[in-house]
């Protein structure tokens, strides 16, 4: 009986025990949102002049002021996604 007993409880703890925190998903998700955050901020670099004097508008342009900011939130939702995604039992 105790065996018996015994074995129950070995198998329910082997169960139980918690596996990664974050599932290969869930880290496949964070490293595709840090590899989208590090393209918004590649496509942010950039606009200025060269010459002190001369004034360039090219940092103001669509792709700095809107476009990049927009995916690096996308990489930041998709790393909280990552993060948050509860693995399937």
């Amino acid at each position: 009986m105790k065996n018996l007993l015994k074995e129950k409880n070995s198998q329910s703890s082997q169960e139980d025990a918690p596996g990664m925190p974050i599932p290969r998903k869930g880290i496949l998700l964070l490293a595709i949102g840090f590899g989208v955050m590090v393209l918004g901020f590649i496509l942010m670099i950039g606009g200025g002049s060269d010459d002190p004097d001369h004034f360039s508008y090219a940092m103001f342009d669509f792709r700095r002021t809107v476009l990049s900011p927009l995916v690096i939130l996308a990489g930041v939702v998709t790393v909280i996604v990552g993060i948050m995604r509860k693995p399937k039992q």
